[in-house]
């Protein structure tokens, strides 16, 4: 491999894993290309929890100072009932979340992220960002990794050292993989959940609505056995993004759809007044399928292939860990890289074994928390009574293992 291609770097996707893994890569010297299907880079999705395990890298990749204008620092994490609005549990956050684990815990909307992601790759010319860009192919060698990319109608290769798929749920990467293997590409998987989503100013009737019932520094859950709804400040304060979770019938793929309202309505039905006239007057509600991926499969590939993020290990976002594992996710694998950049295959293998079991154990931690979160009956009782003998402090100190993480030294033999 020449010396060129051995410092080159293609991305597919130009979102939140995409943008943080160029940025990663270039800190250690590499040349990336990131290539993006849209024309236009548009941000999907709505509010996004970042918590201390994310914007320290933020913080390290220069990201968190452009973002920290748009965010809100929320001074607790609360457990309301959804019937009687009675407070359950506080994890604090703000300062003390700061003084815990150094970097704060941040509330954005995913527009403001990937502006403070696109400003910093702005300012690095070792960063190239294609939009319009679609994968056609792929194929490896000893040259390293060559794509092949349609733009404006006419196909270019690229080759690099590696390719990472950083294009979501429903990755071209890896089902370009999949094909190259003689292997039917598995569809990600839904999940039999919905996420119903909307964004409210603060000054509108909705917002001093949730005022009235919420916590408007805070994020705020409000827990039913029928579903249950995150709520927090974004955009400065200015809005807060709201998203309730009921059971669903699959409706199209992608991030924005549209599904029956009455499910929605009739999920909140035994639910505070206040709590089910805020759901009424929010909408419109946008649909969010969740999907997940089978974390079993290989994220990457010894010739040169990695997926991170949702192209790896979809899941559903009862942790609040979605963009958090996609940005350690992209740190790691350049750190790793970088470590060893003459053995690509192994570092490959060893970014892979690392990250498996963090990502697993996140993810039980949202299966935990979503079964927690829609408890009935005598399951509810026993939840109530645990969150209440449990201190906000112990509560807090639950949480170090996924908050405190930073990324370990590798000692290769």
């Amino acid at each position: 491999m020449n010396d060129m291609r051995s410092r080159q770097i293609l991305i597919a996707g130009a979102g939140v894993a995409g943008l943080t893994a160029a940025l990663a890569f270039a800190k250690h010297g590499y040349s990336v290309q990131v290539f993006e299907q849209a024309q236009r880079l548009e941000a999907v999705g709505a509010g996004l929890q970042l918590s201390p395990n994310a914007t320290r890298i933020l913080g390290q990749l220069g990201v968190l100072d452009r973002l920290l204008p748009a965010a809100v620092r929320p001074e607790a994490v609360v457990l309301k009932d959804a019937a009687t609005l009675r407070e359950l549990a506080r994890v604090p956050l703000g300062q003390v979340a700061e003084t815990r684990w150094q970097v704060p815990y941040l509330v954005a909307h995913r527009a403001d992220l990937q502006s403070a992601l696109m400003a910093r790759a702005g300012e690095i010319d070792d960063i190239k960002i294609v939009t319009g860009a679609r994968l056609q192919g792929i194929a490896t060698g000893t040259h390293g990794i060559t794509a092949t990319v349609e733009i404006d109608g006419r196909s270019i290769a690229a080759g690099g050292l590696l390719l990472i798929g950083a294009d979501g749920v429903w990755s071209s990467v890896r089902g370009l993989v999949d094909s190259a293997k003689g292997a039917a590409s598995p569809r990600s998987r839904f999940s039999g959940e919905l996420a119903w989503r909307t964004t409210i100013a603060a000054q509108s009737a909705a917002g001093q609505a949730f005022a009235a019932i919420g916590a408007s520094d805070c994020v705020t859950t409000f827990l039913h056995p029928g579903f249950h709804m995150v709520a927090y400040p974004v955009s400065g304060g200015d809005a807060f993004n709201l998203v309730a979770f009921t059971k669903g019938e699959r409706i199209a793929e992608g991030w924005s759809g549209h599904a029956d309202p009455g499910i929605l309505a009739g999920a909140v039905r035994g639910t505070a007044p206040g709590l089910a006239r805020l759901v009424e007057g929010a909408g419109p509600w946008l649909t969010w399928p969740l999907h997940t991926v089978d974390q079993k499969r290989p994220w990457t590939m010894p010739d040169g292939i990695a997926l991170i993020g949702d192209a790896a290990h979809a899941m559903t976002p009862f942790a609040a860990q979605g963009a958090a594992m996609a940005i350690e996710d992209a740190a790691t694998l350049a750190g790793i890289i970088a470590d060893s950049p003459a053995d690509p295959a192994q570092s490959l293998q060893i970014w892979e074994n690392l990250r498996r079991p963090r990502v697993a154990r996140v993810a039980r931690r949202g299966a935990i928390n979503r079964l927690a979160w829609h408890a009935a009956g005598p399951v509810a009782i026993a939840r109530n009574v645990f969150l209440k003998i449990r201190s906000s402090e112990k509560l807090a100190a639950d949480l170090d293992w996924l908050y405190g993480w930073r990324a370990q030294k590798i000692i290769r033999r």
